[in-house]
């Protein structure tokens, strides 16, 4: 390995400041370059979690994906942003990579490490994941005992997700969007409407709770979540 420098893949938490951990707070003031996921405009959430955090001093990179369904553009993005933060590494410079929730956890990072973990050194700090996030906020604990948990994305086929629903403890359905009407509708003919919690933008001053019930929305932000206990919450 030729390279000096060392990339941090560091996971920020859901969304409050205060949820980093103490391990990525150390490294997220000590490293000389901090890169993060943006959109093509505007502000970047991942680092608007660490804003509070930053050093000042770093050099800022960020990595500004087009949120498009194609998934070609966003590989084009992560070929050049590897290229470019391996030109620091090379450097002898320090890199942290930002993700907000966990790095590995449906994060953008696994796309970088997928490209530099052959030829740097790379270390992945993880982080609070959304899913604990929604739970600990909703007051809904997600398992005890022998529960089976599972994490479906809403944008599975109804099919597939009526079938996954229906075959466990709790779900925890993610990237519910544009799929709320059709989440809704699954969870209220398997009979589970009532057992079933709706989080948005968890951590953050806006965040907003409520019995998937009351949702009259055909729709919901990206930062959403939907809990649902088919066993009611006992054991």
């Amino acid at each position: 390995m030729t390279a000096k420098g060392k990339l941090w893949g560091i996971g920020l938490g859901p969304g409050d400041p205060d949820l980093i951990t103490l391990k990525a707070l150390k490294i997220l003031q000590a490293v000389d370059v901090v890169a993060y996921p943006a959109p093509l405009e505007g502000e970047s959430f991942a680092r608007s979690i660490a804003a509070p955090h930053l050093a000042g001093k770093q050099v800022e990179y960020p990595i500004r994906i087009p949120m498009v369904a194609d998934r070609g553009p966003a590989q084009d993005v992560y070929d050049v942003a590897a290229k470019d933060l391996g030109t620091h590494l090379i450097a002898g410079r320090t890199v942290a990579v930002l993700c907000e929730g966990d790095p590995f956890f449906y994060g953008s990072f696994m796309y970088l490490f997928q490209r530099l973990i052959d030829d740097f050194d790379v270390e992945v700090v993880p982080g609070v994941s959304s899913v604990m996030a929604c739970a600990a906020e909703a007051g809904m604990p997600l398992g005890e005992r022998t529960d089976v948990i599972t994490i479906l994305p809403a944008s599975l086929s109804e099919i597939d997700l009526e079938n996954k629903l229906r075959d466990t403890d709790t779900a925890v359905i993610m990237k519910v969007g544009r799929h709320l009407s059709k989440v809704r509708t699954i969870v209220e003919r398997l009979g589970l409407i009532a057992e079933a919690c709706y989080v948005e933008r968890a951590t953050l001053p806006e965040q907003r709770i409520i019995p998937l019930a009351e949702i009259s929305d055909d729709a919901a932000p990206y930062f959403s979540m939907i809990l649902v206990q088919s066993n009611g919450g006992r054991s």
